[in-house]
């Protein structure tokens, strides 16, 4: 997480992703956002016109 937050990612966008990654990456303010299926650049439209909201993280 530490060298994500340097390159100044705020936002990880994952299909999925376990709840101990995902309390890392909130230690240093990065945003997960699960559930994202398909293309890359499907999922990145969903999240910028707020139709990915994520989801649980899994176990």
């Amino acid at each position: 997480p530490t060298f994500l937050k340097e390159q100044g990612i705020d936002v990880i966008i994952a299909g999925g992703m376990g709840v101990r990654a995902v309390g890392f990456f909130d230690q240093f303010g990065i945003q997960v956002v699960t559930g994202a299926v398909g293309r890359v650049k499907g999922a990145v439209d969903n999240f910028l016109n707020g139709k990915l909201k994520g989801s649980e993280p899994c176990h």
